[in-house]
């Protein structure tokens, strides 16, 4: 069965992908792939989902973002998201609590 959007919702928002666990979402944030604080202020960025985006922040440190994981392609070969991934490429979760570290 076809989802439907209501009519105010553009039709590009309704075939959102997240490009971590390339699921369809309903909305993305934009993710710097070199942290601004690490000198990536206008490098590249891509488009994640709340979770993938949350959790990406939360396993890995801005200093291994830029040094380790500064493409997709790496992000997705983490050793730290391969669980996260597994589970979340089989959920239909849009949105998780803020799962930032206390500091």
């Amino acid at each position: 069965m076809a989802r439907r959007f209501p009519a105010s919702v553009p039709a590009s928002a309704a075939e959102r992908r997240c490009q971590l666990c390339e699921r369809a979402v309903q909305h993305t944030s934009r993710h710097h792939l070199v942290p601004r604080e690490e000198g990536g202020r206008y490098g590249p960025t891509v488009d994640l989902c709340q979770p993938c985006h949350s959790s990406v922040h939360l396993l890995l440190s801005n200093r291994e973002l830029a040094r380790r994981y500064h493409t997709v392609e790496e992000l997705r070969r983490a050793e730290e998201l391969q669980k996260f991934l597994h589970w979340i490429r089989r959920s239909r979760v849009e949105r998780i609590s803020n799962r930032r570290r206390r500091r």
